[in-house]
């Protein structure tokens, strides 16, 4: 029998991630039967409670909202893209005890996009200037040598979204959410924002829109993904940067390249139709 490796993903809330389903699905397709991927709900307060229960069969973690910076203090050290946004959605263990942090979102949004073909673009949008902008933006900096315009509500979220272009050295226009709608006659328009924000944007897609990325993936197709396809345009999804993403994570825990992607995407599929 192959000894028993185990690998979850940990965040408040949990129960509606993927990831178990997609990375399952990756473990069946190379025949590592001694992995397991669970799911655990974990808020800051009992992270380092957690990573104390961790023994030498566990391989890595996968980590969501709240967690993703609450994690750099417990780890050994980060990748440079991690530290680049100050955010960890990837742990890779060793049996000795090692745990490195790296962010597979970045790289993640980035392959999505080429999926599409989508390899560079002369400007582009983020609507939204949360925790996913951060990873939007940083994505964008490999994609896009022009402006990226980002719609924000608040004059906080304004300077944040500053300082992280100063970060990465990219060149942003901070622009008022009241005027969003300007957003979608960008060559490519990146959607961080929760579901139900974008409905009201739908009314405005221009007569012939160019790519969408809409990071959502449940409820799918946004309002605004349904009315952008119908009228023509590109659309990347959620589900495609999640699948990315964790072919990332399956490679690092694993040590397998490459990871299935059609048959996790095909999970992911699945799982989400049946919900």
């Amino acid at each position: 029998m192959a000894a028993l490796r185990r690998a979850a993903v940990l965040g408040s809330p949990i129960a509606h991630s993927l990831s178990p389903v997609l990375h399952r699905a990756a473990y069946e397709e190379l025949g590592l039967t001694g992995w397991t991927y669970e799911r655990f709900e974990v808020d800051e307060a009992a992270l380092p409670g957690f990573f104390e229960t961790l023994g030498p069969e566990w391989a890595g973690l996968s980590l969501t909202m709240p967690l993703k910076r609450a994690v750099i203090p417990l780890l050994d050290g980060i990748s440079e893209t991690a530290a680049s946004v100050e955010a960890v959605n990837t742990v890779v263990l060793t049996p000795e005890g090692r745990r490195t942090g790296d962010n597979t979102d970045v790289p993640g949004m980035v392959a999505a996009l080429r999926e599409h073909g989508i390899d560079k673009v002369e400007a582009a949008a983020i609507l939204g200037a949360g925790a996913t902008a951060s990873s939007a933006l940083a994505a964008l900096s490999r994609v896009c040598p022009g402006e990226i315009a980002v719609y924000v509500r608040s004059e906080a979220r304004a300077a944040e979204m500053r300082q992280w272009a100063e970060r990465l050295e990219v060149s942003v226009r901070i622009a008022d959410w009241a005027d969003a709608e300007q957003a979608l006659h960008a060559p490519l328009v990146i959607s961080t924002t929760p579901a139900g924000v974008t409905d009201g944007l739908a009314r405005c897609v221009p007569e012939r829109p160019t790519a969408l990325f809409d990071v959502l993936y449940d409820p799918w197709p946004t309002v605004l993904a349904a009315r952008w396809s119908a009228y023509g345009g590109a659309v990347v999804s959620g589900l495609d940067l999640l699948v990315h993403q964790a072919v990332l994570q399956v490679e690092q825990m694993t040590g397998r390249a490459p990871a299935p992607l059609d048959a996790m995407r095909k999970a992911g599929e699945r799982a989400l139709a049946a919900r």
